[in-house]
């Protein structure tokens, strides 16, 4: 059986300002695929090649899969409906399956939207592709769909089936994932100039920010032996010459016994790679004394989810941090060689041009090594989401990319949120430029540092950063949006009334609790206490919340 996986060609001027990053979904699915037995398996990276779709219909009808896999996280949605409709185009027998975060929890608006779509994978796929392939293989899907767990689809009378929730992979280290999928010498990441991979340490996050998602994708957290996970960082290096990684984590360092097992034996390997992850502020001021050591192991870029400018915002996220703690951490990473990214969340409806200059002077006050301005993005399957409601006007999801302002804010119109960044962006990095990365005295770190300022260049030359290319010469902003996506509110409301099945699927069916896993919070209070602590009110709130997911998935059994 030939099976083909596709990366989608979208494209938004974000992370891709550092590079070509390589799909870890390919190699974790694809390793998973060849384990069960498939070793047919041919991936195109339509993204990192920039195929255009003549060319990527050329080379379809050319390797004649049997099945075709794509991914798609929310901006790039259409562009991966758009993927599979060709498969479909070229050969109507051909299996077309879409997995990732936004078709897990938006099956039913995408199987309306793209009914060309046969299967869509529900959660983390590994297991799943596994069982569906098989069914697949031997001609009896369209019979074994239905007892098979984690799938959506829709059945002969065209209504939406979701299929059980499949069980969380429990044990990572069965994951074997193939990295020789990938074709290496296209992942350059620009500021080191080396190959760059993304691995997966652990998954999931024990906590519940209110803009994000991830929590309730993986559902619960766990993390790799670290023995196991630094035998795929020795493939890597000696097999692909990666030359630095960045964790795809969420939350790599919150099991601090784990994580120091993981940099130790890094150190005993001797595989002398430096790496990078994103974490809580408060796993860096618990592990002051550990820092050292963790750039013994290596790990050398940090970003914080520092997030918002205001305590109130920072609540408001449910972030259980604050402000000086934040300006610390950054402090922490610095005295210890290490590289410091923070980031803010921009464009909510109570942004001014008061709170935009707030995170200018916070981050030079805080004198991060690098700084991000990320646009408020409502995933539509986050509580966030939920809470604005109507505000979310736009509805085009390929503009929801962390680049373009989403919601109206109250007092300032969207184009001048973007102006207030890209200002606030310039200020940063023209003094970057001229009073700081030149005179860093570790020369690893300076060399570091002037080539993330030549991404940032580079970028912005080509109008690639922060998608440049809708600001005119004059100033002038054209946001791109898909009007026929961009709702007023009483169409929001006939939509929820005439639609209400299209709205996200956000416990799949009951599989996870609507509110806090409080038993995991405490694991973690317990073991950090410098996170802010939940009040009675919110515990109160989320043990209720809970208690009606659980009666919830009573009723579903």
């Amino acid at each position: 059986m030939r099976i083909m996986m596709i990366q989608p060609n979208y494209h938004a001027g974000g992370a891709e300002i550092a590079g070509n990053w390589p799909p870890s979904w390919v190699a974790y699915v694809g390793g998973s695929l060849k384990e069960a037995g498939y070793d047919n398996i041919r991936f195109v990276d339509a993204m990192t090649n920039d195929i255009p779709d003549d060319a990527l219909r050329t080379l379809i009808q050319r390797n004649k899969p049997d099945v075709v896999l794509a991914t798609a996280i929310t901006p790039m949605i259409y562009k991966a409906q758009h993927t599979l409709k060709i498969v479909k185009e070229l050969n109507p027998n051909t299996h077309t399956i879409l997995g990732g975060v936004h078709p897990t929890f938006m099956y039913t608006e995408i199987l309306n939207e793209a009914p060309w779509v046969d299967y869509i994978v529900r959660g983390e796929g590994e297991e799943i592709a596994v069982n569906l392939m098989r069914s697949i293989e031997a001609g009896s899907d369209k019979k074994d769909r239905y007892e098979i767990k984690g799938l959506a689809f829709l059945d002969e009378n065209g209504r939406t089936v979701a299929t059980e929730a499949h069980p969380v992979i429990a044990n990572l280290d069965t994951l074997m994932p193939d990295w020789s999928l990938l074709e290496w010498d296209k992942y350059i990441y620009v500021p080191m100039n080396v190959r760059v991979a993304v691995p997966n340490f652990a998954r999931g996050c024990p906590f519940t920010c209110r803009f994000c998602s991830q929590w309730k994708f993986w559902r619960k957290y766990r993390a790799r032996s670290p023995k196991h996970f630094v035998d795929e960082i020795e493939t890597l290096v000696k097999d692909h010459n990666i030359g630095f990684f960045i964790l795809a984590d969420e939350e790599p360092s919150i099991n601090k016994k784990k994580f120091i097992a993981l940099c130790q034996e890094l150190i005993d390997r001797k595989l002398n790679i430096p790496w990078g992850i994103n974490t809580r502020v408060t796993d860096i001021l618990r592990d002051e004394k550990e820092l050292p050591f963790y750039r013994k192991a290596g790990l050398f870029h940090v970003s914080l989810g520092t997030e918002a400018a205001a305590q109130m915002n920072l609540n408001r996220f449910r972030k259980q941090t604050t402000i000086e703690q934040n300006k610390y951490a950054v402090k922490l990473l610095k005295d210890n060689g290490m590289f410091a990214e923070v980031q803010f969340i921009m464009g909510l409806e109570n942004e001014t041009p008061e709170t935009i200059e707030e995170t200018y002077n916070l981050a030079m006050d805080w004198k991060p090594d690098m700084t991000n301005w990320n646009m408020y993005t409502p995933w539509p399957f986050a509580e966030l989401f939920e809470e604005l409601g109507d505000r979310v006007e736009v509805r085009d999801y390929s503009k929801y990319n962390f680049v373009s302002p989403i919601i109206q804010p109250d007092s300032m119109d969207r184009e001048d949120v973007l102006r207030g960044v890209l200002k606030n962006y310039a200020r940063f990095y023209m003094h970057k430029s001229f009073l700081d990365y030149p005179f860093v005295r570790d020369p690893f770190k300076r060399k570091y540092a002037m080539g993330c300022l030549r991404a940032f260049a580079q970028t912005t030359v080509t109008k690639r950063f922060y998608d440049l290319g809708r600001v005119s010469p004059t100033g002038e902003i054209d946001l791109g949006f898909d009007e026929s996506r961009v709702l007023t509110r009483n169409q929001i409301a006939d939509l929820k009334a005439v639609r209400p099945d299209l709205k996200a699927d956000i416990t799949y069916g009951g599989a996870i609790p609507v509110g806090i896993d409080m038993d995991e919070v405490k694991l973690q209070l317990e073991e950090n206490a410098l996170n802010v602590p939940l009040t009675e009110e919110e515990i109160a709130k989320n043990a209720a919340l809970e208690q009606g997911g659980d009666q919830a998935l009573s009723a579903g059994a």
